[in-house]
C-alpha cells in the first residue's frame, strides 16, 4: 500500500461505488459499523486483514474498481 494513500477517501469511495450503507459495508468486510465509521473519518486505519478484503473487493469489481485498486497498490491503473 502506498504510504500516501488517502484511506478515508478510498474506503468512502469504495462504499459509495458498491452502493452499500456503512452497516452493510461493514458486514461485507466482517467488521462493525463503528469500525467503518472510524476508517471513513480517519480516526483508525484498516488492519492488514481488512486491507486484504478491501483489495479483493476492488479486484472483484473489475474496471469499476481499477482506479481505486491502483491507488491502493500504488501502481498504474489496472
Amino acid at each position: 500500500m502506498n504510504a500516501r494513500t488517502d484511506i478515508p477517501r478510498l474506503v468512502r469511495e469504495l462504499r459509495d461505488r458498491t452502493g452499500l450503507t456503512q452497516e452493510k459495508f461493514a458486514a461485507r468486510l466482517g467488521v462493525t459499523f463503528p469500525t467503518i465509521n472510524r476508517w471513513e473519518n480517519g480516526r483508525a486505519r484498516p488492519s492488514p486483514l481488512a486491507m486484504e478484503k478491501i483489495e479483493a473487493l476492488l479486484r472483484s469489481m473489475g474496471e469499476r474498481g481499477s482506479d481505486l485498486l491502483a491507488e491502493l497498490l500504488g501502481d498504474e491503473p489496472v
